[in-house]
């Protein structure tokens, strides 16, 4: 799947997908993936294994994942190339989004709040 189309298929990304990815800032098996996501939200997301397995599916379809067996024959997934500029471009939109808001946020306060 070419760039283009992986952007517009993939972006904006739902918090499920944006998480995986993120969480694949190093190779890790599934319940990693869960783990992981729960750390860095606080728990806040709990991460089902069918909700994960089904996103990585699609991510490995559209090659931004790839999937191999460790020596413990361990499923493990790893982002690629592609991934990483899926990243990188969310991450950049999600900057955006934060910037304008801590631009305009008083405008959403009463004085006093």
């Amino acid at each position: 799947m070419s760039l283009e189309k992986i952007l517009k298929a993939f972006m904006p990304m739902s918090e499920t997908a944006y998480y995986i990815l993120l969480s694949l800032s190093e190779p890790r098996h599934g319940y990693g993936i869960i783990q992981h996501v729960e750390e860095m939200t606080n728990g806040r997301i709990r991460l089902g294994s069918g909700t994960v397995y089904g996103t990585i599916n699609k991510m490995k379809k559209a090659g931004i994942i790839t999937i191999y067996a460790d020596e413990n024959r361990k499923t493990i997934y790893e982002i690629t190339d592609l991934g990483k500029v899926l990243m990188k471009s969310e991450i950049n939109r999600i900057k955006e989004l934060y910037n304008n808001a801590i631009k305009l946020e008083g405008e959403f306060y009463e004085k006093g709040d």
